[in-house]
């Protein structure tokens, strides 16, 4: 039996900034220090695109789902901001642990569990769960090269996992052939008029979407949720509307 070794959790401080790394200089997540439970990079906060999506009412109604917890910023946000049902999927306990040490993760209660295990295992064991309303999937290893569970049986059990009217976002580093191999990997699973992209970011993430049975809100009815958005929690959810686009 092969023992997987997982790289060693560290941390770094810069100018307010916490970030957390995976035995390597890529930041593997950040926070402010000041602000834990805001989200700080740019990418996280595209990847909580699936908010137009859905009615702002009623957000406690619903369950996140997070595969692979980085420094733990969407399901903190998700947790305390959203008041949701969350459930965080992490291989390293490394990770949990320094989140819960120095990124203020809250320990597991009625509405947050934190599972120690392998997304694959879990996505399989539970493909027809059907209850997860907002998937978000950021699941790199320490060298941040590419997604470490990136093919159509995976995605296909993250399907599996949504519920109808359910939003995935997948954060995917680049726009070259690894993207195109992605995208075309999940508009196989879910089809390609329930896919959607977001621009890149400037260090060059790019969030991919996928839905399951999605109905998409007129323009009218997104300005209106994105205002909603912006005003209760923060987040720049016009300037999103301005970057999402159907998969080319």
């Amino acid at each position: 039996m092969t023992t997987t070794i997982l790289p060693p959790a560290t941390i770094s401080e810069h100018q307010g900034i916490r970030e957390l790394h995976l035995d390597s200089p890529w930041i593997q997540g950040s926070m402010r220090i000041k602000a834990p439970f805001e989200i700080v990079l740019e990418y996280v906060q595209r990847m909580m695109v699936w908010l137009l999506f859905m009615e702002p009412d009623g957000m406690q109604r619903r369950h996140a789902m997070q595969l692979g917890l980085g420094s733990a910023a969407i399901t903190k946000f998700c947790h305390k901001r959203l008041r949701m049902r969350s459930t965080a999927v992490e291989l390293n306990p490394e990770v949990i642990a320094v989140c819960r040490a120095w990124f203020h993760l809250p320990p597991d209660d009625r509405r947050l569990t934190v599972v120690e295990a392998d997304a694959a295992r879990v996505v399989r064991d539970a493909a027809r769960l059907q209850t997860v309303d907002a998937l978000c999937v950021d699941l790199y290893d320490h060298e941040a090269a590419a997604p470490v569970l990136d093919d159509e049986a995976f995605y296909a059990g993250c399907h599996g996992l949504l519920a109808d009217g359910g939003v995935m976002t997948v954060n995917l580093f680049g726009r070259d052939a690894s993207f195109a191999r992605s995208s075309a990997c999940v508009a196989g699973v879910f089809g390609r008029n329930q896919v959607w992209s977001m621009r890149p970011t400037r260090e060059g993430n790019t969030v991919l979407i996928g839905a399951r049975g999605v109905t998409v809100p007129d323009r009218d009815t997104l300005t209106r949720r994105a205002v909603t958005i912006e005003d209760r929690w923060g987040l720049p959810a016009r300037k999103w509307l301005r970057m999402v686009r159907p998969l080319e």
